[in-house]
């Protein structure tokens, strides 16, 4: 019997052992890995956008950041639906009409595909961020959110209990 994951095949056999094929432990697992699940799409804007017209592109995509990126598509920032929040308590309505580069938040902290997501759900935590661009040479690769992580961490989990219980009814 086998059961499979992102991150790797689960095997029982008859005689109740099984083997896992893949990544040995949880803390081996690397964002690429959420990435295969999730997929690479990262919703960009310019930072001379106008903030009312990233509002309604988080809206449209149900996503909960962006990254900005200058005229030469380097990444200069991001913007959150916190960065919004903190912008709307400041400046009330008129921010809406301003520029997402006056909001946004920079310096950026990414990470890379080969990180484990322990270090990046620790990262975040320590930064106070949900969301980090992944780069890889220097190129945007993907974007995770501290949901994606855990969502990840769970299914895991998930069939790591499933593949016991069926080992304990092999058992039987």
């Amino acid at each position: 019997m086998a059961a499979n994951s992102s991150c790797g095949t689960y095997e029982l056999s008859a005689g109740g052992a099984f083997l896992y094929l893949g990544l040995e432990r949880e803390d081996h697992m690397l964002i690429s890995d959420v990435l295969r699940t999730k997929g690479h799409e990262v919703t960009t804007v310019v930072q001379t956008e106008i903030v009312a017209s990233v509002v309604q592109l988080l809206a449209e995509r149900h996503i909960g950041a962006v990254v900005v990126q200058d005229q030469w598509y380097k990444i200069v920032g991001i913007f959150s639906e916190r960065d919004l929040i903190r912008a709307l308590a400041r400046g009330g309505n008129a921010v809406l009409g301003r520029e997402v580069a006056e909001f946004m938040t920079s310096p950026v902290i990414t990470c890379a595909g080969s990180d484990r997501i322990e270090m990046v759900l620790t990262r975040m935590t320590m930064n106070r961020v949900r969301h980090l661009p992944v780069l890889e040479s220097g190129s945007l690769v993907g974007i995770v959110s501290i949901g994606d992580l855990v969502h990840h961490r769970l299914d895991e989990k998930q069939l790591e209990a499933g593949v016991l219980l069926d080992m304990s009814r092999l058992r039987r």
